[in-house]
């Protein structure tokens, strides 16, 4: 993602930011409920949104796109937090980015939010609770939403662009070849943002599942299983959440 400033016709350009506005308002609607319900939920977006802020700072220029390849971290994000909170995060890392760091820029804040935030994070969240359901493994379940997660944003970096400039060419062609220049550099970026989000939610399971628990990652019924429950550390956990 990244589309740089200037790539985008005013009218996509405007319509992206209609999008992505309204994206953004479901996102901090959701903040403001789950920062009520979960202990330090605040906190813990701030956390997520510099480590999406960070992932997505190391571009690979793509040729000939106007574009770049890098990891999105926000499939792992919406696991976490949730779909419409990954739009928030992804719009103020953006924001950021455009502003101190020249990637991406003002006027495609709005596509690059939808790409990174709804395409990413709804598909890796989509993904992820498809496959618990059918009851694969927290790894796995966090490899493929990380993995496909990642390629979906490059898929509607890819629509985006091409409708932008096709032209009188077949829109279809030209997302075609926009969308195989990025498999060189994004495929194996996608693999691994794949193990990374299945690594992370492992190890939290892991070292301390009470998170993913109040996160609601993980069942209530984990709090008697895991072997590395410890109810305390739970406790303290939301009582620094009121303190806070």
């Amino acid at each position: 993602m990244h589309i740089a400033e200037g790539m985008l016709p005013a009218p996509y350009a405007i319509a992206y930011w209609v999008g992505a506005g309204v994206f953004f308002a479901a996102g901090a609607k959701s903040l403001a409920k789950k920062s009520q319900e979960i202990p330090m939920m605040k906190q813990l977006t701030g956390v997520m949104t510099a480590g999406i802020f960070l992932v997505s700072l190391l571009p690979i220029p793509v040729p000939m796109t106007g574009t770049c390849s890098h990891p999105g971290g926000t499939p792992l994000g919406a696991i976490l937090l949730g779909p419409a909170v990954s739009v928030l995060m992804s719009l103020i890392a953006l924001l950021f980015q455009a502003l101190f760091f020249s990637h991406g820029g003002l006027t495609t804040l709005g596509a690059n939010t939808l790409t990174m935030g709804v395409f990413g994070g709804w598909a890796g969240w989509l993904l992820f609770w498809g496959l618990r359901r059918l009851k694969l493994n927290l790894f796995w379940s966090g490899f493929i939403a990380g993995f496909l997660g990642d390629l979906a944003i490059y898929i509607g970096t890819s629509t985006q662009l091409a409708l932008a400039i096709h032209g009188t060419h077949p829109f279809s062609e030209v997302f075609k070849a926009i969308l195989v220049v990025f498999i060189p550099t994004q495929w194996p970026i996608a693999i691994l943002e794949g193990i990374f989000t299945g690594l992370v939610l492992k190890y939290i399971a892991d070292h301390r599942p009470d998170i993913l628990i109040m996160l609601r990652v993980l069942p209530a019924s984990n709090e008697a299983t895991h072997p590395r429950y410890d109810e305390s550390s739970s406790t303290n956990l939301s009582e620094r959440g009121k303190i806070g």
